[in-house]
């Protein structure tokens, strides 16, 4: 796609002006970790589940009257969809989203609920970007990127301000290291655009850590073939773009996978200790930190990015089956 201008911190910090005038902040969580008190953003708290609201209204409210009136189309495989469908139901604007046929129910049905068009697709065998710009060029509708866009990465960006004026009230230090769940980049781009003194680390689930990969190598290096499988569907992305690699290499951030026991202990800890519903993708910088992939320290802020669980697999990994 073509790409119409880099995202700004400027950019973020008006995305979090039009965020704040629409939802509440999501809670800022205290627990102590290694003697250390460890701030948890509950992201997973929105009304869709997960931050990617903050994008898709960011992105929506930035379209004009004429591109609204022919709609909007996204790919996702359910939280960008949700948060598409959430923020098209509000502003009046039609919303269909190419979603995988694997994608799990619970993401399927409240993009349904929602109000959006729904249209399946073999993640295997079919290429869902092919297919949203098939349906976008057909119905001249606005392509929306789960991440690869400007104004969403800065809508994401609007945790991060968020956040550190709620460690600022809290009376804790300014976020200094930032885990982030990533899986084409966009909140981990954002809040590094937002928190331009903090360290971002970008945290994957092992065989998906392209971005840990490409931060490393200097280019982008793709997922390749036959990855393993994960639990963590809001993750899985085949190869991060330009414009999330680029913010992030430029701060010269490090990148962490995490591997599928790592996370289902996370999801454990956090209904535990924060009390929070977590899907696998969610809790993905949880896991970091509690493997000791990181050093604790005062400032150290955690993104617990998404809840929409499905219910039978996160009975079984509170069960310590899964």
């Amino acid at each position: 796609m073509t790409i119409l201008r880099q995202p700004t911190r400027a950019g973020v910090r008006d995305a979090a002006a039009k965020v704040a005038a629409i939802l509440p902040p999501t809670p800022l969580l205290v627990r102590e970790v290694r003697g250390v008190a460890v701030a948890f953003k509950a992201e997973s708290l929105q009304p869709i589940g997960a931050f990617k609201i903050r994008g898709a209204w960011h992105r929506l409210t930035a379209l004009d009257e004429r591109v609204r009136g022919n709609g909007v189309v996204a790919f996702s495989s359910g939280n960008h969809a949700q948060g598409i469908a959430w923020a098209a139901k509000r502003l009046g604007i039609p919303a269909v989203i190419v979603m995988p046929a694997d994608a799990p129910r619970v993401k399927l049905e409240a993009t349904l609920a929602l109000g959006a068009e729904v249209v399946r697709y073999d993640r295997a065998t079919e290429s869902r970007e092919k297919i949203a710009e098939q349906l976008a060029h057909a119905r001249g509708a606005a392509l929306v990127p789960s991440f690869d866009d400007p104004w969403i990465i800065e809508g994401q960006g609007s945790a991060g301000i968020e956040a550190a004026k709620q460690m600022a009230e809290a009376g804790l230090d300014a976020p200094n290291r930032v885990l982030v769940p990533c899986g084409g980049g966009g909140l981990s781009a954002g809040i590094a655009l937002a928190l331009p003194e903090a360290e971002i680390v970008p945290v994957e689930p092992e065989g998906w850590d392209d971005m840990r990969r490409s931060l490393e190598a200097g280019w982008i290096e793709p997922v390749g073939d036959n990855p393993p499988p994960t639990a963590c569907d809001s993750l899985q992305t085949q190869r991060v773009s330009s414009l999330t690699f680029d913010v992030l290499a430029r701060r010269g951030a490090t990148g962490i996978a995490v591997s599928e026991t790592e996370i289902r202990s996370a999801q454990r800890w956090a209904a535990a200790k924060l009390r929070l519903v977590v899907e696998p993708g969610g809790a993905a910088g949880i896991a970091a930190l509690l493997a000791g992939k990181v050093v604790v320290e005062p400032g150290t802020l955690v993104i617990v990015s998404g809840g929409n669980v499905d219910q039978e697999d996160y009975a079984q990994t509170l069960g310590g089956t899964a």
